[in-house]
């Protein structure tokens, strides 16, 4: 599905990456500090896991493509809105909306209707769509600096919804119009299976389980650069590592893509969480040895791209495909709500105990994971695609 992969790297560009992007151009034009930029995007994030649920039910009930394409389609929308506000509660009122777009039309949304719509087929096209969506930041960063650089930040917004209207919504419109792997199921059935799989123990070990894993993520990317600057690098050496996040997820997705066919989710759990405990280990040893620093986020980055495609696979594995919108929608609720608190969380860490102990944080998070996620059973035991 290399339209779909194109239509994800576009949108997380511009509704996800284009927060980041820009917030240096906002805080210099609109005066605003970066807490209170911010909080913005914290409440998208807020929104975007309440909406999760929501729009999980409506992909179950066969309207995949019509989700997809309306959340892209408000994205847009509220990216020409973000262009043209000039005061802070316009600012919240904008991004409160890209949050329910993003609900719409990121990877919970889209893995939902891949799932739905392909079945087994599901788990190769999830990777290949990462393969694409992987290098978002990097399109998005530089084509925010340079656009806002030489046209100012609205420009660069205005750029994004472009983008958005040009290839993310032809390539969803090409998309099968109706989940075809199976027969919907009758709205009853769709609530009874949801509350079912709520219910189970398997889906609360997968919560706290991927919230654990968000909480990890969350706080280190947050906070990377004062992370890396607590460990002795300066701050162009730290950009540096800082950048190569994004293409070690790509790496990671590659080297899961290389394996698919020999090795079974469960063993690719497990290396992926050891992945993710030695990186905090590497960054809390890199005081003594900087090139740690660079393994660091190598590990993370592997580990957490490889992630983005086992939690949905595993929501599949463990809980079946009855109402499996729904039920991943619900999951994200909570993954995207602890991702939402990291940034707070590693704050008042570092600023009562310091860095280090944020670091002992992201790894006691891994062991927590694993803990959680390693005995929670299976519904089926199949190996990748």
């Amino acid at each position: 599905m290399p339209a779909l992969g194109l239509a994800q790297t576009v949108l997380w560009a511009g509704l996800y990456y284009g927060f980041p992007a820009l917030l240096p151009h906002w805080r210099a034009e609109l005066g605003w500090s970066a807490p209170v930029l911010a909080g913005a995007f914290t409440l998208a994030l807020l929104v975007q896991a309440l909406a999760a649920p929501f729009v999980g039910r409506h992909i179950d009930a066969g309207h995949g493509r019509a989700v997809l394409l309306l959340g892209a389609a408000g994205g847009a929308l509220g990216l020409v809105g973000l262009a043209a506000l000039t005061t802070i509660w316009q600012f919240y009122l904008v991004w409160a909306w890209l949050g329910l777009a993003m609900a719409g039309c990121l990877y919970d949304a889209c893995f939902s209707y891949v799932t739905r719509a392909f079945a087994d087929e599901a788990r190769r096209i999830i990777t290949r769509i990462t393969l694409f969506a992987g290098f978002a930041g990097t399109v998005s960063f530089p084509l925010a600096h340079h656009v806002a650089q030489a046209f100012g930040w609205r420009a660069s917004v205005l750029v994004f919804a472009a983008l958005i209207l040009a290839i993310a919504v032809p390539a969803l419109v090409g998309l099968p119009a109706t989940d075809v792997a199976s027969p919907r199921l009758a709205k009853a059935q769709h609530r009874a299976a949801e509350r079912a799989a709520a219910r189970s123990r398997a889906f609360w070990l997968l919560v706290l389980a991927f919230g654990a894993i968000a909480l990890n993520h969350g706080m280190l990317v947050t906070h990377l650069l004062p992370l890396l600057a607590s460990r002795g690098l300066d701050l162009g050496t730290a950009v540096m590592v800082a950048a190569c996040l994004g293409p070690m997820q790509v790496v990671g997705r590659l080297a899961l893509l290389a394996v698919e066919h020999r090795l079974a989710m469960d063993r690719v759990l497990v290396v992926t969480l050891l992945a993710l405990a030695a990186a905090a280990t590497s960054l809390l040893l890199a005081t003594y040895w900087l090139p740690l620093a660079f393994a660091f986020v190598l590990l993370q980055g592997a580990g957490i791209g490889i992630v983005s495609i086992a939690r949905p696979v595993l929501v599949a594995d463990r809980l079946g495909r009855d109402a499996f919108g729904a039920v991943n929608g619900r999951l994200a609720a909570c993954f995207i709500g602890c991702t939402a608190a990291a940034p707070t969380v590693a704050a008042l860490l570092s600023s009562w105990y310091g860095y280090d102990v944020v670091l002992w944080a992201a790894f006691a998070l891994v062991l927590i994971a694993a803990v959680t996620i390693l005995p929670a059973p299976t519904t089926e035991a199949r190996k990748i695609a």
